[in-house]
């Protein structure tokens, strides 16, 4: 099934960031690992270049800042982590698949590269962008959900072209500043649950016990009319009541005494924006899994709210047959990528206007430069102290020269054809809007029948007739 994995890439311990740059993306492109290097692709850059590009850009970026860069942060790239089902997909669909989850998360503002390896049993996707925009005004900020928002667009495209996907993925049993890798401490709170579930394993003779356990592990306990802890780093007191279920005094008094036994609290998963297609919910599943009778009766209720929206999603669309969906979601599916595909070829062009436009703008900074150094004779003393202009004009030079070498671009040329896009693209979302809803409603009717219907290889083998009535009372029964 696929899953995805932001991970965060730092500076190798002891090495430069163009070392580190260099040394991840090297890996990455391995030929060993990508079929001779034809399973590469990338965006903003050259694979055979990429390395060089991207500490151009980050150079660019401190040049715009105008002092050297922040330290606060020693991450230099970002890599996605994308693996799928052994067997299931084509190295090349694979690649594909990767190409556009790198482009709908970046938004199209960074360099990255997209590497398929197929050297493992399953095959996966190394997914490895710029930490600079390519603009180099800005730098990527990992944020909070950042992962939840990755694995999202990697489900729907893998839900869009047949592949399984995890439906619960859980999260590690780190805290989520672990896992987002910014380092972030815990709360005063949950170092305080952690140290009371430590103590609790202990199982202390009585209370009494417990209160001189959590003195051992640092805490200062006051008491009176609501029992606190501090820890001697801390400044203020935390009251045991602020911890939630599980941890009040009375609960936890009971547990030493026997009568209940104390659980760790479970952490939630991060979900800012849930999924809105809603699948119906197998409940005997659920109910083998350990769920309750409470949860057997709210599942009973969704799922027939389910078959009554699926019921008026085929009334409405005059369906009265398997094929007929299958054919009409096909349809849909296939409107919605044509949109998609020409937004993203109105988007790759406007990215390119982005750079062309930026090294028109390095051309004219740095010719001044460039024109004093041809005529020192190309000293070499000249170059070391005047190099990064001078690899800037250079650069912007070459790059222009090859845009189009019959044609002197213009900044303004580039700000109209620009403005054309951004009128273009406008236009096509209305409609891609439209048609994402309309896809995502069949997707979702015909999940639903596969539940009702059970519909397997060799039902749908047997679809010559009709599977469906309207009318029919069985539907619902």
């Amino acid at each position: 099934m696929a899953t995805t994995r932001l991970i965060p890439m730092h500076v190798i311990k002891g090495q430069t960031v163009a070392h580190t740059v260099h040394e991840r993306l090297s890996y990455a492109i391995n030929p060993d690992k990508t079929n001779r290097g034809q399973l590469v692709k990338a965006y903003g850059c050259e694979p055979e270049t990429a390395a060089g590009e991207m500490l151009l850009c980050k150079k660019e970026y401190e040049t715009y800042i105008g002092r050297g860069e922040e330290k606060k942060s020693d991450i230099v790239l970002y890599q996605i982590r994308q693996s799928f089902r052994p067997g299931e997909i084509t190295p090349e669909k694979a690649q594909e698949i990767g190409y556009e989850l790198a482009m709908s998360f970046t938004k199209g503002k960074y360099q990255f590269v997209v590497a398929t390896h197929t050297d493992h049993a399953h095959i996966h996707n190394h997914i490895i962008f710029n930490s600079t925009s390519s603009d180099h005004t800005q730098k990527f900020r990992n944020f909070l959900g950042s992962s939840e928002a990755i694995r999202k667009i990697s489900d729907k495209l893998c839900l869009e072209n047949g592949l399984s996907i995890i439906e619960a993925p859980k999260q590690g049993p780190s805290h989520y500043g672990k896992w987002l890798g910014d380092k972030k401490p815990l709360s005063w709170q949950e170092r305080l649950r952690q140290t009371i579930d430590a103590v609790m394993a202990q199982k202390p003779a009585d209370f009494d016990t417990f209160l001189k356990l959590m003195v051992k592990n640092g805490y200062e306990v006051k008491q009176g009319q609501h029992l606190a802890f501090k820890a001697s780093d801390q400044q203020k007191f935390t009251r045991l009541r602020s911890l939630g279920e599980g941890y009040s005094e009375d609960e936890l008094i009971s547990s030493i005494l026997g009568n209940t036994v104390h659980t760790p609290k479970a952490k939630k998963p991060y979900r800012k924006n849930p999924d809105k297609v809603n699948l119906l919910v197998d409940i005997q599943a659920k109910l083998q899994a350990g769920k309750g009778p409470g949860y057997e009766r709210w599942a009973k209720v969704f799922n027939l709210k389910q078959m009554a929206q699926t019921i008026n999603f085929l009334t409405e669309n005059n369906i009265t047959d398997y094929e007929t969906l299958v054919e009409k979601t096909k349809a849909a599916t296939i409107r919605y990528h044509e949109l998609s595909q020409q937004i993203k070829q109105i988007e790759k062009r406007m990215a390119e206007i982005t750079e062309l436009k930026k090294h028109i703008i390095n051309y004219a900074k740095t010719k001044d430069v460039f024109t004093a150094y041809r005529q020192s004779g190309f000293s070499s003393k000249f170059y070391e102290s005047n190099v990064e202009s001078i690899l800037l004009h250079q650069s912007a030079k070459q790059v222009l020269g090859l845009a189009n070498p019959e044609k002197i671009l213009t900044f303004k040329s580039l700000q109209l054809e620009y403005q054309t896009y951004q009128l273009r693209k406008k236009s096509i979302l209305a409609n891609y809007k439209i048609e994402k809803l309309q896809m995502r409603k069949f997707l979702n009717t015909k999940n639903n029948l596969d539940y009702i219907f059970n519909i397997g290889e060799a039902k749908k083998a047997r679809n010559d007739r009709s599977i469906l009535n309207i009318g029919d009372d069985s539907l619902i029964n």
